[in-house]
């Protein structure tokens, strides 16, 4: 019998491929069953997981070679291929972002776990929660957070950050420009990470820095 978690990993480490044939009524089903993993528990989520796998069965006959027909849904819900989970896939499907599997999945939730905003917030403090020069992460359910070491004591963004992030192109890019914050930097010796420097006498590197990384682009 084949765990149907199982499947839905496979399925998202084959997604550049797969979900190009998938229709959009198939893509609207698959999303409908993955919300339902994310949100239910025990026997509901199971049943959601079980779903989603046979939707695939139906869809891509023969994508899965050798495997019996789903009849069941195991409490497996962390089994993996080649590192990815059925998690990986909601990401994939419902979260409208790449950072997903083994490696980028590891980012995630990274920086996913470091302080955040939400639109309400920023909005209160007087800035635009939209702006290109904002980094804004989706995390699960499509709730928005904007890591908070982008905005002052006072709530308004930092002159430096609004600077960096436009040369990172963070409206593009929200995920990288994220992680060279929030990550080790070789060419700031003696830093763990940028935003360490914020509000010290070094942070004036950081755009210098920024530029040299979207110049060598």
């Amino acid at each position: 019998m084949t765990d149907p978690y199982a499947r839905l990993a496979a399925a998202a480490a084959d997604w550049d491929e797969l979900h190009a044939r998938l229709d959009r009524a198939a893509l609207d089903r698959l999303a409908l069953h993955l919300t339902a993993l994310r949100t239910e528990s025990g026997g509901a989520a199971r049943r959601a997981a079980l779903l989603a796998a046979r939707l695939l069965e139906e869809r891509l006959p023969g994508r899965f070679p050798g495997e019996s027909r789903l009849t069941a849904a195991p409490d497996a819900p962390t089994a993996e291929h080649l590192g990815f989970t059925a998690e990986d896939l909601a990401v994939l499907v419902l979260d409208g972002h790449r950072m997903a599997g083994p490696l980028l999945g590891e980012v995630r939730d990274r920086l996913l776990a470091a302080p955040g905003l939400g639109d309400a917030e920023v909005l209160e403090a007087g800035d635009d929660p939209h702006a290109a020069y904002l980094i804004r992460l989706r995390a699960p359910g499509g709730v928005i957070r904007l890591p908070a070491f982008q905005f002052a004591a006072d709530g308004r963004v930092r002159p430096t950050v609004r600077e960096v992030n436009l040369l990172l192109g963070a409206d593009e890019d929200p995920w990288g420009a994220a992680d060279w914050w929030l990550s080790p930097n070789a060419w700031l010796a003696g830093s763990p990470a940028p935003v360490a420097l914020l509000d010290t006498a070094d942070e004036r590197r950081l755009a210098g820095t920024a530029a040299f990384l979207a110049e060598g682009e």
